[in-house]
Order: structure tokens, then sequence, then C-alpha cells
């Protein structure tokens, strides 16, 4: 992803089973934020900073979407757990986490694997990404 292009639409499951498309949200701002696993230390510590930030999302009139490759019902329980207020989108085929470029390869201790790389994309009102942390 790039600062400044346009950010590719997607549809997507949320925790509910429920599609949320990308483009449905245009005209506000759109958090959206990649991680590798529901309940792992890291990405809970990270759930939960946008969940206790809430507020100051909500005043500025924007919407977090989380987005992994686990399931809609891992997402249920996580969410559930540590009471989210944000849907959960789960890629179960990639095919979002590859187009946002986010599903990269890694070297550990000699062995080649794809992981998701820990990934924010702030996404403007026009649907432009802002920034990319």
């Amino acid at each position: 992803m790039n600062e400044g292009q346009i950010a590719p639409d997607f549809s997507l499951p949320n925790e509910a089973g429920e599609m949320v498309t990308l483009s449905q949200f245009k005209g506000r701002q759109v958090v959206l934020y990649f991680y590798p696993k529901d309940m792992t230390p890291g990405c809970t510590q990270e759930a939960c900073d946008f969940r206790d930030n809430w507020a100051v999302v909500q005043a500025k009139g924007a919407v977090v979407l989380g987005v992994s490759a686990d399931t809609s019902e891992s997402h249920q329980k996580f969410k559930d757990k540590y009471e989210l207020p944000f849907p959960l989108l789960s890629d179960e085929d990639k095919k979002v986490l590859k187009t946002y470029g986010v599903l990269q390869k890694v070297t550990k201790d000699g062995e080649e694997k794809m992981k998701i790389i820990r990934t924010t994309v702030l996404i403007d009102k026009d649907g432009k990404v802002k920034k990319v942390w």
C-alpha cells in the first residue's frame, strides 16, 4: 500500500458471518488494521488499545476494522472475551491480506514461511490511503 492510492475495495465476513464491504464506509475515515492471530499477546494488546481509545475514534467519526485469516467463530470469541466494539473480518483465503501486501515471506531459522505483518492503514473519506504504519 502506498499513501495517496485508492484503497482496494473488498467484502469479508465479520465475526457474525455478515458481509462487510470497505466501500460501505465511503465518506468516513477507516482505520483498517491487519493482525496475525486472535488471542495472542501482541494482537490482544493491539485490539484492546483500539477498544480503550474507542471514544477518540468515535469522536473523529472513524470506523475501525480488524482483519486476520482467523475464522468468524474465532473472531466472535476474541471479540466477546475482550469486549471489542468494532468488527473483526475473516480473510481465510488471504486474498485481501495479499492485495494489501501484508502477507509476506519471512525467513526464520533458515525456513521460509508466509506471515501476516502487523499493519495499520488509515483510509480517508474519499477512499484514499492516507497513512500506513
